[in-house]
């Protein structure tokens, strides 16, 4: 691909927009943020919060901890954060620097103001919508389709910002429907390293250091330390525990910055830990991981494109077929050998449900990597799924686009009733006992 390509620049594009650093995870600090908006134009620290938020909002705040908080957890707990110690302009970091003294404030906040969370039907997945109040006056803050789009802001009734937002729109991003598995594989081999290498360098850095942070500590349920007991010389292992590792600590209260895809700190663990490992057990060129990294990465982002932000469809599977797809580059494979794992790995794990944001993600992520590496060794042996098994359709683009219907259309009553179990108070009552 020439870099006067017009699809150069937007594969550029896309990377800096999906590869954000975030603190925590991704659901509870848009919530913070959100919340950290409303006192700032309401110009007090508010007396009284009412979250309404969407179904998928509440299944992936409920059961996280919230960063910077001392083990808090779910929607009033990241709206303190928010009101209390959040920086509204530090959008997804808005709590990556708060003081001691802040985190007894927002437990102090928490147990003294009122907060009331309420689910809100709207044909938006993704709706955050904050209403602080101090006094007589009160602030508005919603938040649409994507984690960092703020659409409206009122205070007091007076209209300070709207913008029309719709159900898939992302406004101002990239159009992705540039995107393809041939397109990726060009860009990978050509792309000026320099255009790309600040993003995958942060990248590196700040997923690597909570990787190996999830396999010192006790987060968890430690499958990361699991899957690596008694398999430390193992590479298949070894890139699996590494990414469950990370997920350990990062749904369970570590405070380190993960970067991000596709709007979700695991997708941005699982499309790119693997990969970092596998180059640097193997020697590999650092100039070679990097061009691997714009493959997992894309990739990851051209399967989520179609599903959307939040479904009931676990992003991991489409992290786990990125990771694969830049396994399959660094071997030496380009266009077939990622297309055939792609697909070989998506129609292994496409079942796989997301029932929120909690310890068991870093599980779905162990599998999702496996997957990635089936497909990758199924190729490598000669073998494949063929159009027509299952889902799979002929052509790896065609396949792509059946799992986006899947996920996205065909799983809309799947999505309502988890949220609905998870929101059942006798399942919750009845799991105590």
């Amino acid at each position: 691909m020439l870099r006067t390509d017009p699809c150069y620049a937007k594969y550029v594009r896309i990377l800096e927009e999906e590869l954000r650093p975030a603190m925590g995870c991704t659901e509870p600090i848009a919530v913070a943020y959100a919340a950290a908006k409303a006192r700032a134009v309401l110009g007090a620290l508010p007396e009284r919060i009412l979250a309404e938020v969407s179904g998928n909002i509440l299944k992936n705040v409920k059961s996280v901890v919230v960063p910077h908080t001392g083990g808090l957890r779910g929607i009033p707990s990241a709206a303190a954060a928010g009101a209390v110690a959040g920086d509204e302009d530090a959008e997804l970091e808005v709590i990556s620097r708060v003081s001691e003294e802040e985190i007894a404030a927002i437990s102090d906040y928490l147990a003294k103001t009122p907060i009331e969370v309420r689910f809100v039907d709207t044909p938006h997945i993704f709706d955050i919508r904050i209403t602080a109040f101090h006094g007589t006056d009160e602030a508005y803050v919603r938040i649409a389709d994507y984690h960092t789009n703020v659409v409206c802001v009122r205070r007091n009734g007076e209209t300070l910002l709207e913008k029309e937002c719709g159900e898939s729109r992302e406004e101002g991003l990239t159009d992705r429907s540039c995107l393809s598995i041939e397109g990726i594989a060009d860009f990978a081999d050509s792309v000026d390293l320099d255009d790309v290498r600040a993003i995958l360098e942060r990248q590196i850095a700040f997923n690597m250091a909570i990787a190996e942070e999830g396999l010192r500590g006790n987060y968890g349920a430690n499958i990361g330390r699991t899957v690596l007991r008694g398999r430390e010389y193992d590479i298949n292992y070894k890139m699996r525990a590494y990414a469950a590792a990370a997920s350990d600590a990062r749904m369970n209260g570590c405070e380190l910055p993960v970067v991000i895809n596709s709007g979700s700190g695991n997708q941005g663990i699982t499309a790119s830990v693997p990969v970092i490992v596998y180059a640097r057990e193997n020697g590999i060129p650092h100039e070679d991981l990097l061009r691997a990294l714009c493959v997992s990465n894309l990739v990851t982002t051209h399967l989520k494109t179609g599903i959307g932000r939040l479904s009931a469809y676990c992003g991991a599977v489409s992290a786990g077929a990125g990771a694969g797809a830049g396994l399959a580059w660094l071997r030496g494979g380009r266009y077939e050998m990622i297309a055939h794992t792609v697909v070989n790995a998506v129609a292994v794990t496409s079942g796989i449900i997301c029932d929120g944001a909690k310890a068991s993600c870093a599980a779905k992520i162990a599998s999702a990597v496996d997957a990635g590496l089936l497909g990758l060794a199924m190729y490598e042996d000669g073998n494949q799924f063929f159009g027509g098994d299952g889902i799979v359709k002929r052509g790896v683009e065609n396949t792509i686009r059946a799992v986006g219907q899947l996920a996205r259309v065909g799983m809309e009553q799947t999505d309502r009733e988890i949220i609905q179990l998870m929101l059942d108070p006798v399942s919750e009552e009845q799991e105590t006992r």
